[in-house]
């Protein structure tokens, strides 16, 4: 899984049917203190993230198939699976 910040919407105007009713959004990987690394990816929106929300995104095709479209087998590589509501870390005992 990879933590990441929704920066923005990805709108096509023609898609797979099987991708008629899921939203495709832009994530930037962070790192779980919330800095961004600078890497994107696109994936198909299964919880109803919005721009800005902290999400967890799925990168396994089944998984991300099954959870963005409820239908086993799309062609889909990411998948937004969660949103994250708060990172608490441990303190580091060094």
């Amino acid at each position: 899984m990879i933590l990441a910040k929704v920066v923005g919407n990805i709108v096509a105007t023609k898609k797979n049917m099987r991708y008629e009713n899921a939203r495709l959004m832009l994530c930037e990987q962070i790192t779980p203190e919330g800095d961004a690394t600078g890497h994107t990816v696109l994936a198909l929106d299964a919880v109803d993230a919005g721009v800005g929300d902290t999400v967890l995104v799925v990168q396994e095709g089944w998984s991300a198939s099954t959870v963005a479209t409820g239908k086993a087998g799309a062609a889909i590589d990411s998948a937004i699976v969660g949103v994250v509501d708060h990172i608490d870390l441990l303190e580091d005992p060094t």
